[in-house]
């Protein structure tokens, strides 16, 4: 199990060691947020918020056990848009202007969750727990609920006011080559490290075969059939479960163990057994393959480096991109609407 943040994170902000670096590192903090994020931030005003959100995952969970790795791909889509603001959240009106009208965000789930959540939180507490964190803190549980590690989550985030569907253009799609999602990646302020931990979130869930179609039959859009790079086993395994114009079948993300959390998604990456191409473009660049191979050794689990606590920074650093924080932005009353 990871070990327990027990001090407040920010989206890189280097760790302070030493005296000799300390007025440097407190130059460095202050020029971080108005007001930062900080473990515990609901201990006094809403001393309940963090229990409430892991019953209500935990209970949701517990009737469709998919909807875990739905609430971490919703932390993902809403932190890559305009930073961790809640804006995936806002649903759109007759335009469908909204960001979460993107097809970028096909088949998101687990917005429900989120309000049910909401719902509880201003009963107890009125106007007190944004969206913003609410989404962080669901993520974080899922995460646990699937067998991944435990971490403290930073909070007090604000909920943004703006969500706008051409903004989630930005997003990594599953056609990227790696130079582009390094790009969007370092974008937010995440190197290839983190590319590589969390797209290791994918060790847990499932795709639709819409995701896959371009990959097995018509690559590059050229009508010229599969990525050369699928080992004929696997490609005839992939087409077995996706035929041609299947959308909807899902097929698990992690080969032989999408229900685990595990490093056996980045064995399959290394293997060539990844099953969409943007997985599979990890080991297309140095930086990115060093990272896998140093996950996905026989060893690692004995001497480092740690999948698990890796992992867990990965998701601090991903849930403090961009947030809001202070006085800007608001509290919403709703989740799917601005105040």
């Amino acid at each position: 199990m990871a070990r327990r943040h027990s001090s407040s994170s920010i989206s890189n902000v280097p760790s302070c060691l030493g005296l000799a670096m300390a007025a440097s590192c407190l130059l460095l903090l202050a020029g971080v947020s108005e007001g930062q994020l900080q473990v515990g931030f609901y201990s006094k005003s809403c001393p309940g918020a963090e229990s409430t959100v892991a019953s209500v995952v935990r209970q949701s969970g517990s009737a469709d056990p998919t909807i875990f790795p739905a609430l971490l791909r919703l932390q993902f889509h809403d932190c890559f848009v305009r930073g961790c603001d809640g804006s995936v959240l806002i649903k759109g009106g007759g335009g469908s202007n909204a960001e979460v009208d993107n097809s970028k965000h096909q088949g998101l789930r687990g917005l429900e969750i989120i309000e049910g959540a909401k719902s509880q939180l201003e009963a107890q507490c009125p106007g007190v727990v944004s969206c913003a964190d609410i989404v962080a803190l669901a993520a974080r549980d899922a995460v646990a609920f699937t067998g991944g590690p435990s971490f403290d989550v930073p909070t007090g985030r604000r909920d943004g006011k703006v969500s706008n569907l051409r903004d989630a253009d930005a997003l990594p799609d599953v056609h990227d080559g790696i130079d582009s999602l390094r790009s969007k990646f370092r974008a937010n302020g995440l190197d290839e490290k983190d590319l590589v931990l969390l797209t290791a979130a994918h060790t847990v869930g499932t795709t639709a075969c819409f995701f896959l179609q371009d990959r097995l039959y018509n690559f590059g859009g050229t009508g010229a059939g599969a990525d050369p790079t699928i080992p004929p086993v696997f490609l005839s395994e992939l087409r077995s479960r996706c035929a041609p114009g299947d959308f909807n079948t899902r097929v698990p993300l992690d080969r032989g163990s999408g229900n685990v959390f595990d490093t056996s998604i980045l064995r399959n990456i290394r293997n060539g057994f990844a099953v969409i191409g943007s997985d599979a473009a990890l080991y297309n660049d140095t930086a990115t393959v060093d990272v896998v191979d140093s996950y996905s050794g026989l060893l690692s689990n004995f001497f480092g480096p740690y999948f698990r606590q890796d992992f867990a920074d990965a998701m601090v650093r991903m849930g403090s991109i961009g947030v809001v924080t202070g006085g800007a932005g608001e509290v919403r009353k709703v989740c799917s609407k601005f105040n």
